[in-house]
């Protein structure tokens, strides 16, 4: 379902009709093999194999079994509904090609240049054409080709939801100028179509669609309106998808003519020259029947003559870089898993494209490489790359023994098992990080369930393993893949009110800590852990196909907490709750309603009678004249309560009339449809939008959800029973034709119209609601319905996941029914699910491509490499864009004097029993060269001479002020100084930590 978000039904219907044929499932052929198609290889499994390929095993290599039929069914295993077939028939030169004619798309890894063109003719010159793409991976190397052929239609280029942006005025002019509404960017681009409605005033413009060249932010213009009749006020132009076409050319032809994606902007002459060495290791493998041997300089010669010749057969005629083939050549047998899994996630999105006819598609080459990690590695002595007859060979071949060791040797904190956690496990698997003989551990955890739609894009999980926790699943899978590794599992959550799960001590214990969250809170508490114990953290995360990565390395770089994301736009309470303008604020209104209703109400109802056990005690309590908190609502809240399932439903029908009733009447009460404002403009103009009433029509299938789904959850909050005949049309009907629906009585209640309002804490009690609860408590209590069984309710927790809970249900019934009411555009149960939910839409594509990207910087981070060599990438496969940047380096705060210091900095003072407030301000003094004016634990001001009492606070011991717990040896504080200049603020230092008694060493 999380993919669904990401491509659409239409996408999801085309890519289960469609025929994919991929050749060659080695380590990138398996990466794009977790989609739907026929594998083809001729290859044995071979021990090399198990160190690039995650789905062969031992048994296959001891077996000698074909590498498509290994691994078959563990790819099919991903997907029960798609049909996976195997093919093992020579694939060369000779081979009669008719038989493609069966598939949409061709992939070809692991095959021959001459074979791909021959291969690739054949499919461009196909009506329609087959999509041909073709992957390799080389050592430290990575390429992608795409032919869609000569014209390739996409009705959807991005992906993205249409803008709509609300008018505040049009000009009668030519052109026509278009204003947003203030403080409300339209984020438009020139020769954009939008289609207008809801225009008063220049209404011929409604139904009509224009293109547009953007003015400024808040404004665009359109075509001629000065013959159109002035403008009133408000409208909505609404952005429309376009088909775009795009064009390709042949394999043959782009070999000497290539448009790159450029990658880094740093380097926009790599992808050309990574072109021509791949090519002249293409041409080395035609003319010698070889690849070059693992770091042999004469063959490393030889391949540079064949680049040079090259060069000079393509148009632009670039210069050759000795440097790019040297290391092609010397690596080129070698092979990085990780490079296979970023370069096989574009690949699979490509893939997506070519049979759904969705996303702007690669045109036409994409290289990354790793080739700033080599500086080191030519210090290294040339048998360091030499095989060994293990699963490593082919990662040694690349990065040399020693920095193998190091990963076998790693401890890694993996936070989160979800799809971006699996997909490292199986990265971690291939490197064999925390395999060590005596070292190295991977030790993770998620305190999440296996769900359904968890299934596919987080692969390691199974239908049979729903419902089993996340981290015990996806080691029992890694161990499966790597049985040499270490793992420890956990369910622990990782986040500030469970920082003592992992001390200080487990955080030092770790080389590195990679983070696999969707929690921004989450990332920024493991960042701050990562900093306060100068560990290296790795953070990276999806959103559709969006995907980035970070790396922190202490002393080096910023960290993630060094910048902040704007804050979340929050709809203004006033907007929810009297004026919605859009569906997202009917679809948050009535998953404020489910709340409200069944999850906080019921749980302030417990928690008061907890408090209070009888209701006798309580009506003596207010009679007494205490006032006991919450206990009008909780009264109120226990007189109501219905005790059957007609009075269920009979509660359900009386809050249809109050929401999608009497509120608009109420409404149109205090603002009368001719309403002025102080300006002499109507109040209810865009985006204010007049409610009118909706009457209740049983036979209405939308009335009616709302009703039974209602119903069913008043039911499980008090505790009613209900039967399968309870929930039938003529027991529905029944009670409502019998029951008595309360008419409207308006009232002089203030309408809150303020944007900048929030919801109050406290609505006031009135003297008269208290005498109220008075009679209402005394009636109840009378009727012996208030019993200790009445005084209890089941609060629901909002989960989106189960459809059988009917919680989606509710929330698509009240949001659609309030739209319904405000005249907004209804959303089907998906779309209400999503943004109820808040769901972030995922693909595997995009998080194999990160994970893969992770993995290559943990290789940097374990070889110790300098602050130029990591990369922090930023990409979106759908359109498609990769951009890597250097890390930011750390920032240094000056103080004064030559001292200085950054995030990374710690300052220790060492005390003892009696030490006190003033010793370790004097220590700070004196060590450090600055003059303290302020002390504070967290968010606890331990010393701020202005406060009352503050002073007599230096005679007190350190012990006494921040009463350390036993196993504490030590507090890290912040001591803040004064500035140079007078009137400015006092500036915070770097954490000081105080140890409680001077250390042995």
């Amino acid at each position: 379902s999380r993919q669904r978000y990401v491509l659409g039904d239409t996408a999801m219907q085309k890519m289960a009709q469609s025929h994919v044929f991929l050749s060659g499932v080695g380590g990138l052929g398996v990466e794009i093999g977790k989609l739907a198609l026929t594998v083809h290889d001729t290859k044995q499994c071979t021990k090399w194999d198990l160190g690039i390929n995650f789905f062969i095993h031992e048994d296959d290599v001891a077996n000698q079994r074909n590498r498509a039929e290994a691994t078959l069914h563990r790819i099919a295993e991903l997907n029960p509904y798609v049909h996976v077939a195997a093919s093992t028939v020579p694939l060369d030169e000779t081979t009669e090609l008719s038989f493609l004619k069966q598939y949409q798309c061709v992939i070809l890894t692991e095959v021959s240049l001459l074979l791909q063109k021959k291969i690739n003719d054949f499919c461009h010159a196909q009506q329609p054409p087959i999509k041909f793409i073709s992957a390799d991976v080389f050592g430290m190397c990575a390429r992608l080709f795409c032919d869609f052929g000569e014209e390739f239609e996409v009705l959807d280029t991005t992906g993205e939801e249409p803008k709509e942006i609300f008018i505040s005025n049009i000009t009668q002019s030519n052109p026509g100028i278009v204003t947003c509404l203030e403080n409300h960017p339209h984020r438009l681009e020139t020769g954009q179509f939008l289609t207008f409605r809801e225009v008063n005033g220049m209404s011929c413009l409604n139904g009509s669609t224009h293109q547009i060249t953007v003015v400024s932010p808040y404004s665009f213009s359109i075509g001629d309106t000065s013959a159109m009749e002035p403008y009133l006020h408000g409208g909505i132009a609404v952005q429309v998808k376009t088909p775009k076409m795009f064009y390709f050319e042949r394999l043959e032809r782009q070999l000497t003519n290539p448009r790159c994606l450029v990658v880094d902007f740093s380097k926009p002459e790599a992808p050309l020259q990574t072109h021509i060495a791949m090519l002249a290791l293409n041409h080395f493998q035609e003319n010698l029947g070889r690849t070059p041997n693992i770091g042999c300089l004469q063959d490393a010669e030889e391949m540079l003559k064949i680049a040079v010749s090259i060069s000079e057969t393509l148009e632009s005629k670039p210069q050759v870089n000795g440097e790019t083939v040297q290391w092609l050549s010397r690596t080129a047998q070698g092979f990085l898993a990780p490079l296979a899994a970023a370069m096989g996630g574009v690949a699979s999105q490509e893939v997506l494209k070519a049979v759904t006819g969705k996303f702007s598609p690669l045109q036409q080459w994409l290289y990354i490489d790793m080739l700033d990690i080599v500086t080191p590695l030519e210090k290294m002595d040339s048998e360091e790359f030499l095989p060994r007859g293990d699963r490593y060979d082919a990662l040694r071949a690349c990065i040399g023994d020693s920095l193998c060791q190091k990963l076998h040797d790693l401890n890694v904190f993996l936070v989160g098992c979800g799809a971006i956690g699996c997909e490292m496990l199986k990265n971690f698997a291939l490197l064999g990080v925390g395999a060590g003989q005596d070292k190295g551990l991977v030790t993770i955890t998620d305190p999440d369930l296996i769900e359904k739609s968890n299934l596919n894009r987080q692969f390691l999980f199974r239908p049979h393993h729903i419902q089993k926790p996340k981290s015990y699943t996806a080691a029992e899978a890694t161990l499966t893949i790597n049985p040499c590794l270490k793992i420890d599992s956990y369910i622990n959550k990782v986040c500030p009110a469970t920082e003592n799960t992992y001390s200080d001590e487990f955080y030092t214990k770790q080389d590195v800590i990679v983070t696999a969250l969707d929690n921004v809170e989450a990332r920024r508490y493991i960042d701050s852990r990562c900093v306060a114990n100068l560990r290296p953290l790795i953070d990276s995360g999806t959103m559709g196909t969006k995907g980035h990565t970070e790396v922190v390395v202490p002393h080096l770089t910023e960290s993630y907490n060094s910048h902040r994301d704007p804050p979340e736009e929050e709809i203004p309470f006033c907007t929810l709750k009297s004026f919605p303008a859009a569906i997202e604020h009917t679809i948050q209104w009535a998953r404020d309603k489910f709340e409200s209703s069944f999850s906080h109400k019921p749980a302030l109802f417990n928690k008061f009678w907890q408090t209070y056990p009888s209701a006798e005690e309580v009506l003596q309590r207010i009679k007494s004249g205490e006032s006991l908190e919450g206990c009008f609502h909780v009264i109120k809240t226990l007189s109501r309560r219905p005790r059957s399932w007609t009075q269920c439903v009979e509660l359900a029908r009386v809050k249809f009339e109050k929401y999608f009733s009497h509120k608009a009447l109420q409404l149109l009460h205090s603002f009368p449809l001719d309403t002025r404002l102080k300006d002499g403009s109507l109040f209810w103009q865009s985006p204010k939008r007049p409610p009118f009433p909706v009457k209740f029509e049983f036979s209405d299938p939308l009335h009616f959800g709302f009703l039974l789904s209602a119903a069913k959850l008043f039911a499980t909050v008090y505790c009613v029973p209900f039967t399968e005949k309870d929930l039938s049309d003529e027991t529905l009907l029944k009670i409502i034709s019998a029951m008595k629906v309360p008419e409207f009585r308006p009232s002089n209640k203030i309408v809150q119209t303020d944007e900048s309002a929030r919801k109050p804490d406290h609505i006031p009690v009135s003297s008269e609601d208290e005498r109220n609860a008075v009679f209402q408590l005394e009636k109840s209590i009378l009727s012996n319905e208030a019993l200790e069984s009445d005084l209890q309710m089941k609060p629901i927790s909002f989960e989106k996941d189960d459809d059988s809970n009917g919680h989606i249900d509710f929330i698509t019934a009240a949001s659609n029914l309030r739209a319904k009411m405000y005249n907004i555009e209804p959303a089907d149960r998906f779309k209400t699910k999503r943004i109820a939910g808040k769901i972030i839409p995922a693909i595997a594509t995009a998080t194999a491509a990160v994970s893969g990207l992770v993995a290559l910087e943990l290789i940097k981070v374990v070889g110790g490499y300098a602050a130029d060599a990591y990369k922090n990438c930023f990409l979106n496969l759908a359109i498609p864009i990769m951009v890597f940047t250097e890390t930011a380096e750390v920032r240094r705060t000056e103080i004064r004097n030559g001292i200085s210091f950054t995030i990374w900095d710690r300052w220790t003072v060492y005390g003892k029993e009696d030490f006190t407030l003033l010793d370790f301000i004097n220590a700070v003094r004196e060590k450090y060269g600055i003059e303290p004016t302020m002390v504070v634990q967290g968010v606890k001001m331990l010393y701020v001479p202005v406060m009352p009492g503050h002073i007599k606070r230096l005679k007190l011991t350190m012990q006494k002020l921040v009463k350390p717990s036993a196993d504490k040896k030590y507090v890290d504080l912040t001591v803040s100084f004064a500035p140079e200049t007078d009137g400015e603020e006092d500036l915070p230092g770097p954490p000081v930590r105080y140890y409680f008694v001077q250390e042995d060493n």
